[in-house]
């Protein structure tokens, strides 16, 4: 049996007009005839009933539509499937937190030199337990992420390895006030609670910070007031004096200086060290991701970690 025939049957249904089945299928309607007799004869029974004046399709007929019907999506569901299967393999797919989506990847990736570049790469930026959720399932080869050590990546570590790219710091910053001063201060003391823009729970940098300074906490007196897991976002309404945020140096660094709108909003020693990691699946990828990774192990045995933030 053709296939094919099963998209006259359709046609024919839909019309229930010989010659215009035929017109739709772009064939002539003694070959259209021909191809539904052909049909008939595999089921071995009549499809169509002819002994009226209004066509209409049999119970058989009826029958094979049905099945015509599910054998033709089920062949679409296969064709889309095998096309994501081949994009999958010759496309390197990376999840990674929003923060360094922005910040970290693009920079990262034109440092690796023209063979990284010059891949086909897709990026699937979102929150950390997404991220985790699309490695997980085996949407991304590649889980670009912060990582610390009291604050550690929810996937099986017997699956996974890790590649450490760079360190950055958490740090405390606030918008300015007067004579270049924070407009909130960690350092000062203050009569009420200060004001946190906080990360939400599900991104990365919200469980690092919740677990680094969970320790501190009778030394902190903040009340939330937005949450977010754009780091950009908090960066935003901290530059408008809402509150004091933990933002990646890297990202904070172009409104540090005299002429930006941050301040440090507390001491050095608020600042959380974190890495920039890379992970993978333990088991063999595809050629083309096997490849990238190659890539981003000799770039980081070469380079050693780096620091994506400002010297201190």
């Amino acid at each position: 049996m053709e296939t094919a025939w099963l998209a006259d049957l359709k046609a024919l249904a839909e019309t229930l007009n010989f010659s215009r089945a035929a017109e739709k299928r772009n064939i002539t309607q003694p070959a259209f005839g021909r191809r539904i007799k052909s049909l008939e004869d595999w089921c071995g029974a009549e499809l169509v009933d002819r002994s009226t004046h209004r066509l209409k399709l049999t119970p058989a007929g009826e029958a094979m539509l049905a099945a015509a019907d599910d054998v033709t999506a089920r062949l679409e569901r296969a064709v889309s499937e095998i096309g994501q299967m081949r994009a999958a393999t010759s496309t390197v797919t990376f999840a990674a937190t929003h923060a360094l989506s922005f910040i970290f990847f693009p920079g990262w990736i034109q440092a690796l030199g023209h063979a990284a570049s010059t891949m086909p790469i897709r990026l699937l930026s979102d929150n950390m337990n997404e991220c985790e959720r699309i490695m997980a399932e085996g949407r991304a080869q590649f889980l670009l992420c912060h990582d610390h050590e009291n604050s550690r990546i929810r996937l099986d570590k017997s699956a996974y390895r890790q590649l450490e790219l760079a360190t950055d710091r958490l740090i405390p910053v606030s918008g300015k006030g007067t004579e270049g001063r924070p407009l909130h201060s960690i350092s000062e003391t203050a009569d009420r609670p200060l004001p946190h823009l906080a990360f939400e729970e599900t991104s990365g940098m919200g469980r690092i910070l919740s677990s680094a300074l969970a320790a501190r906490s009778h030394q902190l007196d903040l009340t939330t007031v937005f949450t977010s897991h754009l780091a950009m976002t908090l960066k935003a309404l901290a530059i408008e004096g809402k509150g004091i945020a933990w933002i990646p140096e890297s990202l904070a660094t172009d409104e540090m200086g005299p002429s930006g709108r941050l301040a440090s909003a507390g001491s050095s020693d608020w600042a959380i060290d974190v890495k920039i990691v890379l992970i993978r699946p333990r088991q063999r990828m595809s050629e083309i991701a096997e490849n990238f990774w190659s890539l981003a192990q000799g770039a980081a045995a070469k380079a050693g970690p780096i620091s994506s933030a400002p010297p201190a």
